[in-house]
């Protein structure tokens, strides 16, 4: 592996770009996108050494950080790779190439250019290399990518110089203490630690030296710490692990699927493991990273279905990294709500995720923020459409106002959401499970098809892009005549008008004619979303009018919007409800005419 290497020309196969196009993608097809993102890394990596080379550091050159990991990487081209691709060393590359832009901030640039030294540290572990390097310390610690963070007892505080010995596996690190003129060291075996549910308040040895993906069979857990100057660590003997003075090993979620075990990080210590600038390590509780691996296990088991790779279906070993956002509540929100979930292009496998009380809700977030991940690949492959990232186009999932990139990764991430729920609605034989599994299959399929047809005729799309995008409408199009609950069927086109409704009242200026250029509102703001959620489930007992449309009854909806209007006349909630059950009991062509352009009835802002 090398940064100058000469690379071929990636050209993908027109039968993997349709696999893609569809939705879904075969492991050969991953894997393509995968060899894309390597061949990018490699590239944005030759371009930072090139500006790394005369950057004043008191660490060791980039130039020789670089040749230790392409040194590593002969003797152990696996998980040096699994390193290179894995989703904090994207982040770490886009932080860095926007830092030298001007367009983020951070620590010292030494520091951070020397991340590169801490990726060498890693690497040549893995591979069981011998190197020294001079490394960046924070406050004594050493984040070593992959592994978890070293940690001196006695440190100076800040950033300084530390300098780091690696061999066959072991590592010996050495900074100044607290006054700076006295060495203070520490040497460790560091390795991952797996989470169990096995085995109820206990961590189980799982990956040693596996970032993520298939778990090796054979491997010892914890740290095996031998005492230097800053104390003892670690020692777990008995493969059980605690967080140690010397190490915090990396943790990694585990699970067992028809193809195997899996681990995949609990990613709570890289400083570039978050979408944005470098972060400091925020070590979970054991309870909460237990509670994680327990939902976790339970997701991978609803993900784990025959059938092949089709739209909404993952293989979990295909998880790069889950980075866990902020300390969820003690009891968090009911399912499927998940508060936080989110994604970046430049770290590819990578989620950060708050943690949901569901495994149901985990699973359909691991799905939706894969899909961002294969797209965000293709798009570093292709140019999909020429966009002018003007944000004023309806997105069924957004209270504001999206532009088309954002809208065809919605697209995209929800028709994956769309296969997750088919799926669950094919396998259960439970009347209320297939109520709801269809209400989100029917919803999710309808939304998708509406912004599909706004991509296609937007006139922005690459001839890649229409190719994609096309390829999503012919799955979109199969899936709206296959069967579901009538009753599910219609709470998902209510809903459906109804978020559009709203949207429309909330965002849009009202117009003299309907081919008026589109004007937004100035007073637009966030809303939430109340109802998409709420209307997964007949309500047993209707009793807002809500819930009366929910159960299918809209003239006593009707009847409640209107009381509703008596008191708050231009409430945006109120008044989409009462637009949306009166087209239902009287589908004439003026309520018709109301549903599409619903702003004209909406008084518009003083001032």
């Amino acid at each position: 592996m090398t940064s100058e290497q000469s690379q071929a020309h990636l050209r993908m196969p027109a039968g993997l770009f349709a696999e893609l196009a569809a939705g879904g993608g075969s492991t050969q097809a991953l894997a393509f996108l995968e060899r894309g993102e390597r061949t990018r890394r490699l590239l944005l990596l030759r371009t930072l050494l090139d500006r790394f080379a005369t950057l004043p550091t008191p660490l060791t050159p980039p130039a020789r950080a670089w040749q230790v990991v392409k040194e590593a990487a002969e003797r152990a081209p696996e998980p040096v790779d699994r390193l290179l691709l894995a989703p904090a060393t994207g982040g770490w590359l886009a932080h860095m190439l926007r830092r030298l832009h001007g367009t983020a901030t951070g620590p010292d640039l030494w520091a951070e250019a020397g991340h590169l030294c801490a990726l060498a540290v890693s690497a040549s572990l893995l591979a069981g290399t011998t190197a020294e390097l001079r490394v960046p310390l924070t406050d004594g610690c050493l984040a070593l990518p992959g592994l978890g963070l070293a940690r001196l007892s006695v440190a100076r505080p800040g950033l300084t110089p530390g300098h780091a010995r690696t061999h066959a596996g072991a590592l010996t690190l050495t900074g100044p203490d607290t006054t700076g003129t006295i060495q203070t060291s520490l040497t460790l075996r560091p390795t991952t630690v797996g989470l169990t549910t096995g085995r109820a308040g206990s961590e189980s040895s799982a990956a040693c030296g596996a970032p993520a993906g298939r778990l090796p069979t054979g491997c010892g857990g914890g740290a095996d710490t031998e005492a230097g100057d800053a104390g003892k660590g670690c020692a777990c003997p008995d493969g059980k692990a605690s967080d140690g003075a010397g190490w915090l090993p990396l943790r990694t979620l585990t699970a067992r699927t028809c193809a195997g075990p899996v681990a995949v990080p609990l990613d709570d210590l890289d400083p570039y493991r978050d979408l944005d600038d470098p972060l400091p390590p925020a070590r979970l509780e054991d309870a909460e990273a237990w509670a994680w691996q327990r939902v976790f296990e339970e997701a991978v088991a609803l993900l784990d279905v025959p059938g092949g790779p089709g739209p909404g279906r993952i293989e979990p070993a295909l998880i790069r990294a889950v980075v866990p956002y902020g300390r969820t509540a003690a009891t968090p929100p009911a399912p499927p709500t998940v508060p936080v979930s989110a994604s970046s292009g430049d770290s590819y496998g990578g989620m950060v995720i708050s943690r949901p009380s569901s495994p149901l809700a985990l699973a359909e977030t691991l799905v939706h923020e894969f899909q961002h991940s294969k797209l965000a690949a293709l798009l570093h492959l292709f140019p999909l459409l020429d966009d002018d990232r003007e944000e004023r186009y309806y997105a069924p999932w957004r209270a504001d106002p999206r532009h088309l990139t954002g809208l065809l990764h919605g697209a995209y991430a929800f028709t994956g959401v769309a296969g997750f729920w088919r799926d669950r609605l094919a396998a259960t034989g439970d009347e209320a499970e297939a109520e709801t599994a269809g209400y989100h299959f029917a919803l999710r399929r309808l939304q998708c098809r509406l912004v599909v047809r706004t991509l296609l005729t937007s006139g922005r799309l690459t001839p890649q892009g229409r190719a994609l995008v096309a390829g999503l409408a012919a799955t979109l199009d199969g899936w709206l005549r296959e069967p579901v609950p009538p009753t599910a069927l219609a709470r998902a086109r209510t809903a459906a008008r109804l978020h559009r409704t709203e949207w429309r009242l909330r965002n849009v200026a009202a117009s003299s004619s309907p081919h008026s250029p589109l004007r937004f509102r100035p007073d637009r703001a966030f809303w939430p979303d109340r109802r998409t959620h709420a209307f997964a489930d007949a309500p047993a007992a209707p009793r807002t009018p809500d819930e009366h449309l929910a159960a299918g009854d809209a003239a006593a909806a009707l009847a409640g919007y209107t009381e509703q209007l008596a008191d708050r006349p231009t409430d945006p909630h109120t008044l989409a409800g009462w637009i949306v059950a009166h087209a239902t009991l009287e589908p004439t062509r003026a309520s018709r005419r109301l549903l599409t352009r619903p702003e004209q009835l909406q008084p518009q802002p003083s001032g």
